[in-house]
């Protein structure tokens, strides 16, 4: 893959789009390449795609919006809008249409790259053009977290890049009695405005401006610890109704779920699983594969609830990211899949915000109290399936997490996923009223 160092910042001309198309190719690639064909055929799941067709919808999309759109070629393949168009496509029918074979779909997507490299080569790199080049590039990042996902869901290995968790335990870091972490920031409110915070290339859901007044209000200076989500479960907290939507409850009762899907109790110990290994809870670590229902439980169970999403973006600051303008290092967060798992928070992190709130880029995202809607002055983009389908039904999640693109996020970047998803890397901080 090429040098990270080349890629942390979106590119700007047609060379660096070349090298970041480069980059991006490589990297879902390399989430592949170690899956034998047994692997690729996969069992039908609401959460996950067939990897044949997750891998030739990304390089469909780039040849649709760059090769179709841009340069004006015919199709490279006269199936792709039947097969890959994930508007037109249904989700089941994904397992019975005729896909492409491993092969095939690793042969298209390198030959879509190739052409979008020669149109670099040889086109202009105005503005319309450079907008597409980077809606088609972060669509890549996005799906690239996707087959990570993926590979979590269905228990195969930890990508070979990413250095995999440690099996030792740590003791628990000081916590409040009831649970949270050992310390919080706050924040005295004020006039907040939510939208659009810098040049260049946005997704749709970033326009427009949204302004609140908040209240002041207190936030967890860190993510909620797995240790601190077992004291939560071992207090029955998935059995006590009133800690529960009726949303949460109807979830619980269909899955029956009594702790967090990746984790098991067995030999007297809680156990996680990350990709294929089982491991001892690590309680310092920040817990993941939570949904917005077990978040929201936890807040009741702890006198405290999820931040807002103008919350979150008031912690973080106005700057890009919540340290400033300078691009993400390894030291202020984690990201970009180095690791397979999230970090310790460190009461040094030199990641964190001014007001001394730890990780809110990278290691996990984190769920929000907040129905993702569009801002004021909302217009869809030319990819009109990016947002506008979700508004309402979905929650907004921000940060990022350790494998998203240190180039896709900033401060003001909205995930959005449906409160019942666990699949995600998503954990949650709670806040509450000053």
């Amino acid at each position: 893959m090429t040098d990270a160092s080349t890629t942390l910042q979106p590119p700007r001309t047609a060379r660096a789009f070349a090298r970041a198309h480069a980059d991006a190719r490589a990297r879902t690639l390399a989430l592949l390449d170690d899956l034998d064909e047994e692997l690729w055929a996969v069992p039908q799941l609401e959460i996950v795609n067939p990897f044949c067709w997750e891998l030739s919808h990304v390089a469909w999309f780039q040849e649709r919006w760059i090769l179709r759109h841009l340069g004006a070629r015919p199709p490279l393949r006269a199936d792709g809008d039947a097969l890959f168009d994930s508007a037109a496509v249904h989700h089941a029918s994904r397992w019975t249409i005729p896909l492409p074979s491993c092969g095939e779909a690793r042969a298209y997507a390198q030959a879509v790259l190739e052409g979008v490299q020669e149109v670099l080569e040889h086109g202009e790199l105005d503005e319309q053009a450079a907008y597409f080049h980077a809606l088609v590039l972060g669509h890549e990042d996005m799906h690239g977290e996707a087959f990570a996902m993926m590979r979590q869901t269905l228990g195969y290995a930890a990508p070979n890049f990413a250095a995999v968790p440690r099996s030792g335990h740590t003791p628990p870091p000081a916590g409040r009695a009831d649970g949270g972490s050992s310390d919080e920031v706050d924040f005295e409110g004020g006039l907040v405005r939510l939208g659009r915070r810098h040049a260049g290339f946005a997704f749709d859901n970033e326009a427009g401006a949204l302004e609140c007044m908040l209240a002041p209000f207190r936030l967890d200076a860190s993510p909620v610890s797995q240790g601190a989500f077992e004291a939560f479960v071992q207090d029955d907290g998935y059995r006590r109704d009133e800690l529960w939507t009726a949303a949460g409850r109807a979830w619980r009762e269909a899955t029956g779920a009594e702790r967090p899907h990746t984790w098991k109790r067995a030999d007297g110990q809680t156990w996680r699983r990350s990709f294929d290994r089982w491991l001892p809870l690590e309680p310092e670590l920040p817990v993941v594969h939570v949904n917005a229902h077990e978040a929201e439980a936890y807040c009741r169970w702890s006198s405290r609830r999820l931040p807002t999403e103008a919350e979150w973006e008031c912690a973080a600051g106005t700057a890009r990211f919540p340290w400033g303008d300078a691009p993400p290092t390894p030291a202020r967060a984690r990201l970009e899949l180095t690791h397979a798992c999230c970090a310790a928070p460190d009461a040094c992190d030199p990641g964190a915000s001014p007001a001394g709130v730890r990780h809110l880029i990278g290691n996990v995202w984190e769920w929000t109290a907040t129905p993702f809607r569009p801002y004021p002055g909302f217009e869809p983009g030319p990819y009109l399936e990016y947002s506008a389908p979700w508004f309402e039904t979905h929650r907004v999640l921000r940060g990022g997490s350790f494998a998203t693109r240190a180039r896709l996020i900033h401060g003001g970047w909205r995930n959005f996923y449906l409160p019942e998803r666990n699949d995600v890397f998503a954990g949650f901080r709670t806040a509450r009223d000053a």
